[in-house]
């Protein structure tokens, strides 16, 4: 087994809910709650590899944008 990591960007949907991508995979999925889109990401996850290469962690960065008054 491939002992390394697989990381996803989680960003806010513009349609309420969650996005994550994942970095130099082509996975994609979204949920409506942070617990959901965890969730949603493992599912993921293990659907893209096979058992012999399947990452040991999941790494996610939360991006949040905030606009403040200047």
């Amino acid at each position: 087994m491939i002992n390394y990591e697989i990381s996803f960007i989680i960003e806010e949907s513009l349609d309420g809910g969650f996005e994550a991508k994942a970095i130099g995979h082509a996975i994609f999925t979204q949920a409506e709650t942070i617990e959901e889109i965890k969730e949603s990401i493992k599912e993921a996850v293990h659907c893209h590899f096979e058992d012999d290469d399947m990452p040991m962690t999941i790494r996610l960065v939360f991006l949040k944008e905030e606009v403040v008054a200047a």
